[in-house]
C-alpha cells in the first residue's frame, strides 16, 4: 500500500477563545465519547475541567486519562490504550504539551489494533501493518508552543527496557482537528516557555539546515525561525501577552510541519539522552543547538547567511546567527552545557551509538560518524568549541 493514498487533512481552529470550538471539533469526526488524554499537571488545571464541561453540555461523555510522564513510555500507553478500551471510547482529545499529544496519538493509533505499538516504528513499510479502519480520530490542542506534535504523523515513545526512544508513525496519526488557543499558554511557566519556544526552534533550524530540495519546507522553516526571534523574549518576560503567545503557537506548527525535511544531530542526541536520562526535550535541543551549528558549519554556510539576512542580524553569516542563538539562550536562562543539568561524559560511548542511530540522524547534513556524535556530546557537556 503506497503512503501516496493516505491524505488526511487536518482542519485548525486558532484564536482567543478557540477552545470553544471542541465539541463541535469532537462531533465533526464522529466522536460521541472521548478519551481526554493529559498530563497529571495539566489534569489539575481549569483548562481541563472547562473542556470536559464543554463537551458534556453538548451532549458528550468525557472520560480522563492522566498517568503519563514527561517523556511518554510504552507503558504510559497500554494503560491508556486499557483506559480507552475499558470506556468503549470512539476518540481521543489530546490536550497538552508534546508529551501529551504524543501519548494520545499513539493510544489513537494501538489502542484497537491486534498487534502491539512497537510493531509500527517508522522503519519501512512498518506503518501498513496498522488497520486504518481501527485508528481513533484525535482532536489535539496544544499548551505549549515547542513540539508541534498537533501537526505531525507520529509520537516518540522510550521503550523503557532498551531506554531508547522510537518514532511510532502513521499517516492517520495526523490529528483531524487542531485547535491553538493562547490563553491555555499563558500559566506556562517561564522556563518552560523558553525551552518549548527553543525546541520549535530547533525544528525549523534543523528542517533548514537538512540536506535535499524542499523550497515549501525551507520557506516555512525560515517565517518560523522569524517568529520565535520576534516573540519568544516577549512571552519569557510577559507570559500574559496573548499575542506574542498565539504567535508562538503558530511557529511551533510551523516548525513540526518544516521538518517533514528533515531534522539532524540535535535530535538524534536529544532523542538519545532523554531516553537515557528522562531530562527535557526542549531543554536538551537548546544546550545542543549551538554546538551541532557549529559542528554543521562547513555544510551550512550558505543557508546561515540567508538567514542572518532574514532576520536582520547584525554581520550575515554563520557567525551571525550562532552569536544570535547563544545570545538568545542567555536571555532566556538556558544553561550553556549539558554538565549544568546533570549529565557527564561516562556514556559518551553510548550516546554516540544510539546517535547514529536515531532516524533524525539522517537528516544531518554531514554523516557523523558514532565517534563524532561521541565527541560532539562531550563538547556540549563540557562547553568545548563555543
Amino acid at each position: 500500500m503506497s503512503l501516496s493514498n493516505w491524505n488526511y487533512p487536518t482542519a485548525m481552529t486558532a484564536g482567543i477563545g478557540a477552545l470553544e470550538t471542541l465539541p463541535d471539533a469532537c462531533k465533526s469526526l464522529g466522536m460521541h465519547r472521548p478519551l481526554l488524554v493529559t498530563d497529571p499537571g495539566i489534569a489539575a488545571l481549569s483548562m481541563t475541567q472547562q473542556a470536559r464541561d464543554l463537551c458534556e453540555q453538548q451532549g458528550l461523555s468525557v472520560a480522563l486519562f492522566c498517568d503519563l510522564q514527561g517523556n511518554p513510555t510504552g507503558q504510559n500507553v497500554e494503560s491508556g490504550n486499557t483506559a480507552f478500551k475499558e470506556g468503549s471510547h470512539d476518540g481521543v482529545i489530546a490536550l497538552g504539551g508534546g508529551s501529551a499529544l504524543d501519548c494520545a496519538k499513539a493510544i489513537a493509533l494501538s489502542a484497537e489494533q491486534s498487534q502491539p505499538l512497537w510493531a509500527f516504528e517508522d522503519v519501512g513499510d512498518n506503518w501498513a501493518k496498522a488497520d486504518p479502519e481501527l485508528i481513533a480520530p484525535i482532536v489535539a490542542i496544544p499548551t505549549t508552543a515547542g513540539t508541534g506534535s498537533e501537526v505531525g504523523r507520529a509520537s516518540v515513545i522510550t521503550k523503557e527496557d532498551e531506554k531508547r526512544k522510537l518514532i511510532i508513525f502513521h499517516p492517520k496519526m495526523l490529528p483531524g482537528k487542531v485547535i491553538l488557543d493562547p490563553e491555555l499558554t499563558l500559566g506556562l511557566p517561564a522556563h518552560i516557555t523558553a525551552a518549548t519556544g527553543m525546541d520549535a526552534l530547533s525544528h525549523s533550524l534543523e528542517s533548514l539546515c537538512a540536506p535535499g530540495y524542499h523550497p515549501m519546507a525551507e520557506g516555512i522553516a525560515i517565517e518560523g525561525i522569524r517568529l520565535v526571534q520576534q516573540n519568544l523574549p516577549i512571552v519569557f518576560e510577559n507570559g500574559a501577552d496573548k499575542q506574542a503567545r498565539m504567535q508562538m503557537l503558530v511557529a511551533s506548527s510551523m516548525g513540526a510541519t518544516a521538518f517533514q525535511k528533515g531534522l539532524g544531530a540535535m535530535h538524534a542526541i536529544a532523542h538519545t539522552l532523554g531516553a537515557l536520562y528522562n531530562a527535557h526535550h526542549g531543554l536538551l535541543n537548546a544546550i545542543l543547538m549551538p554546538y551541532v551549528l557549529e559542528a554543521n558549519r562547513s555544510d551550512i554556510d550558505e543557508k546561515m547567511e540567508r538567514l542572518a539576512r532574514y532576520l536582520a542580524l547584525e554581520g550575515s553569516s554563520t557567525d551571525a546567527v550562532l552569536n544570535w542563538v547563544l545570545a538568545l539562550r542567555a536571555s532566556l536562562g538556558i544553561p550553556h552545557t549539558l554538565a549544568e543539568i546533570g549529565i557527564n561524559d561516562s556514556d559518551a560511548e553510548k550516546v554516540g551509538l544510539m546517535s547514529i542511530n536515531d532516524p533524525s540522524a539522517g537528516g544531518n547534513p554531514i554523516p557523523f560518524s558514532a565517534d563524532e556524535y561521541s565527541q560532539l556530546f562531550v563538547s556540549a557537556v563540557h562547553g568545548k568549541g563555543l
